[in-house]
């Protein structure tokens, strides 16, 4: 009963460090699409200035 205890125990804990881990990335994938999409409208902004 133990040894089926601490195997489910051991599951659940990497299972949070999974979920975390899968968080932080999702969370820094956001903001490398925010930064992005922030130098695209710089970019197109200063076409349009450009433009006669």
């Amino acid at each position: 009963v133990n040894l089926v205890q601490n195997t489910i125990s051991q599951i659940q804990d990497k299972f949070g460090q999974m979920s975390d881990s899968i968080m932080t990335r999702i969370d820094d994938m956001g903001r490398r699409i925010d930064d992005l999409e922030r130098n695209i409208a710089h970019i197109i902004s200063q076409t349009n200035a450009e433009l006669p």
